[in-house]
């Protein structure tokens, strides 16, 4: 089986496994980061690795199959394992992007918690899943979730929480979706694990500050 076919299929898995998310979760989220992550890649001269550049666009496509946020059964949760099998991807290349996905969640990073990835590959594939929850479409997918969840747009009276621990991120119930820029987002700019990611990341933060200060003044009836 070629590697072009590999991807199509894997394609065709990602429209058929998120086709129910909403669209902060949904196939053209996967699409950006894969776009993202072979850019972020090429930046970091892993071009002339034909072998990297292939772990990189199949990790970045399978990264949120089976995320616990949307997960309806648990058989869902092999769906990557058993998708690389049928594909005969070989023990090695299937070792590596399955670590990735499984080491790129943020709740598993918190409070200094890093996981033990360190590949290249690795890092441009959970940098670019980062820059896509930041910046203008960062905030768009941001509200876009909370709205699915019914959550508070905001309130005054709800402090963000600070130094969360894995258990209390995952407790969506808790958060505003304001807060959950100060809870998250604003932090991705400083654990950018690549130089083209963190050149990146800085723009799009900027961008999420200036929409900060602008919704507060609005809130507050000051604009």
């Amino acid at each position: 089986m070629g590697w072009r076919e590999t991807v199509r299929n894997a394609e065709e898995l990602v429209e058929e496994a998120m086709k129910g998310n909403d669209a902060s979760h949904d196939a053209a989220h996967v699409w950006r980061v894969r776009d993202l992550a072979l850019s972020l890649a090429r930046d970091e001269g892993l071009s002339s690795n034909p072998q990297s550049m292939e772990i990189v666009e199949l990790a970045a496509l399978l990264h949120d199959i089976g995320d616990y946020k949307y997960v309806r059964d648990p058989s869902e949760e092999r769906i990557v394992e058993n998708f690389l099998e049928e594909e005969g991807i070989e023990e090695e290349k299937k070792t590596k992007i399955l670590g990735i996905i499984k080491g790129m969640g943020f709740k598993d990073e918190l409070a200094g918690r890093a996981n033990g990835e360190t590949s290249l590959e690795f890092r441009v594939v959970q940098d670019a899943d980062r820059l896509d929850a930041i910046g203008a479409i960062g905030i768009a997918r941001c509200f876009t979730f909370g709205g699915s969840r019914n959550r508070l747009l905001h309130d005054p009276n709800i402090q963000p929480r600070s130094d969360l621990s894995k258990e209390q991120y995952m407790e969506k119930d808790e958060q505003t979706t304001v807060n959950h820029f100060h809870e998250k987002l604003l932090k991705l700019k400083d654990m950018m694990k690549t130089k083209a990611g963190r050149s990146r990341a800085d723009r799009r933060h900027k961008f999420m500050e200036e929409f900060l200060k602008e919704f507060y003044e609005e809130w507050e009836g000051k604009a």
